[in-house]
């Protein structure tokens, strides 16, 4: 790479041509997350006291409740992968980026004389303090690792958010860019975080009703099968039955 590569300005043509291109791998992947879904693996995720505490009292309440709850986390997970791999393609049409070999660091660049290190999440709180020591401790790793053939070579560590806002994005070691400041940080383009949410929408709707189509019919199959395996004759939810499959030690 070199320290002093030039900017390229961006072709916002290049990012809708590469979200449309894109965008089907987020969808087949949510749909496919559904497809595999077990109730049983759900089931000994989710807190079965919370469900009663809350006055759940049918199945299917259960039921959509842990099923969404899987749904939301797992989605946050897909696309933030999906927009990482759109970040790294964007700063690799404007700064000649690319995807790092170094463990725990997503993208490498070079400009104005500097070396880029990012490690790029969805959003601004996406870390425990135990997640972020290990964030900090991989720049420290990759500092040495790349002055190890380049002793002179300066090196800024950045936390790029896709989403949110952090006022104070210095933060001693590292610096920490969300949402806005981000996509400018990467692309030079001050409006890019808002410029990339039309493209996002393409074959939304269809692939939306795709996915609705397999949630609905998962979600009578769980019902069916939580009534048949937790519920008494008189449709009852048996609250012991279900805990001790979710807590159960067999001795």
């Amino acid at each position: 790479m070199n320290p002093h590569q030039s900017m390229n300005p961006l072709n916002l043509q290049d990012v809708t041509h590469y979200v449309e291109n894109n965008i089907n791998t987020f969808h087949e992947k949510r749909t496919r997350s559904l497809d595999t879904l077990r109730l049983d693996k759900v089931l000994k995720r989710k807190n079965p006291y919370l469900f009663k505490a809350k006055y759940t009292t049918t199945s299917e309440q259960i039921v959509r409740g842990i099923v969404d709850a899987h749904i939301s986390s797992n989605e946050e997970t897909i696309f933030g992968d999906w927009l990482e791999g759109l970040a790294i393609f964007i700063n690799g049409r404007v700064y000649g980026g690319r995807k790092s070999g170094i463990q725990g660091i997503d993208l490498e660049f070079d400009r104005d004389g500097m070396r880029y290190i990012v490690t790029i999440k969805s959003g601004p709180n996406w870390g425990n303090s135990s997640q972020i020591k290990k964030m900090k401790s991989d720049f420290s790793t990759a500092k040495r690792t790349l002055r190890t053939s380049n002793s002179q070579l300066n090196i800024v560590a950045v936390n790029g958010c896709c989403y949110g806002i952090d006022n104070h994005p210095d933060k001693g070691d590292y610096f920490k860019y969300c949402g806005q400041r981000f996509w400018s940080f990467i692309s030079g383009e001050e409006n890019l975080y808002i410029d990339i949410i039309e493209p996002l929408g393409c074959n939304a709707r269809v692939r939306n009703e795709e996915f609705q189509n397999s949630y609905t019919q998962m979600i009578n199959r769980f019902t069916r099968q939580f009534s048949n395996d937790y519920c008494n004759d008189n449709g009852e939810i048996n609250w012991d039955r279900l805990v001790r499959f979710n807590s159960g030690t067999i001795l």
